[in-house]
């Protein structure tokens, strides 16, 4: 082989680079390492030594009960601050209940107050209604023409509004719930408590009742009273001075009745 090939050989058998010598420490980087970590060691050990040596057994007891003093202290703020969360917690689910409670007695009440405030409006358009009525039934053919185009106007705004009229009609049951009784008339043929005639119809609505139907009911005939019975006289009582006047009498009879046979006796004697 010659020179050339040997120098070859030997470029080829150094590192290539300075990087792979510091993927692999050396042993003097080795040392080092390992000197700093025990040093490090010893101040550590140095440390603990002059701590322990600071403090007494009687300090480390004291310090240990100051922290179990703070440790329960804290656990007892702990357990306060959760009674306090969980009374907060209580009373606002207890005022939200009361609000929603109350929002839903305000939407009630206003509720109510509209359908009050529109019975009492139609309410006071029923003496029309009435008026239409009469009309109606008293007039011509020709004229209830007119006057039913006007009536189903004013019907069509009550129907508008929810409000119609009670339906009622002859031998219905009484019920005191829509109904109002002027007065009864007795009958035997129907059943007690039915309606006979419709004075006034009623209206209602939704359901909330403007005007009780004025109705006449029939009642049962009251059944025939017995005849007295003739009353037994009782006997009077009898004094001792009428018991002597009846005495008197009867011994002024018996004189008497003596006396007129004496007589006819000797009227016999002297014929």
């Amino acid at each position: 082989m010659t020179d050339d090939n040997n120098n070859e050989l030997l470029e080829e058998s150094k590192p290539e680079s300075s990087d792979d010598t510091r993927a692999f420490p050396t042993e003097e980087q080795e040392n080092a390492e390992i000197k700093t970590q025990s040093q490090e060691v010893k101040k550590l050990e140095e440390k603990e030594h002059f701590e322990l040596d600071y403090f007494s057994k009687e300090d480390l007891l004291k310090e240990k009960e100051d922290l179990e003093k703070k440790l329960a202290d804290i656990k007892e703020n702990v357990e306060k601050l959760r009674k306090e969360n969980a009374e907060s917690k209580k009373k606002f689910m207890h005022l939200q209940a009361e609000f929603e409670n109350a929002q839903k007695r305000w939407d009630k009440s206003r509720q109510n107050l509209r359908i009050e405030y529109t019975a009492s409006v139609l309410k006071n358009f029923l003496p029309l209604y009435d008026s239409f009525k009469k009309a109606i039934d008293s007039a011509e053919d020709k004229e209830k023409n007119v006057l039913n185009s006007f009536y189903n106007q004013f019907m069509n705004i009550f129907k508008s509004y929810g409000a119609e009229p009670i339906q009622v009609s002859t031998s219905d049951k009484f019920d005191y719930s829509i109904h109002e009784a002027l007065t009864t008339i007795e009958k035997k043929d129907i059943p007690e408590n039915s309606i006979l005639e419709v004075i006034q119809d009623g209206f209602k609505y939704g359901k909330e009742i403007i005007r009780y139907a004025k109705v006449i009911i029939s009642r049962k005939p009251k059944p025939p009273e017995p005849e007295p019975e003739p009353e037994e006289k009782e006997p009077e009582e009898v004094t001792s001075e009428e018991v002597e006047k009846e005495e008197d009498v009867t011994k002024q009879d018996d004189t008497g009745e003596k006396k007129h046979k004496e007589k006819k006796h000797k009227k016999h004697k002297k014929e």
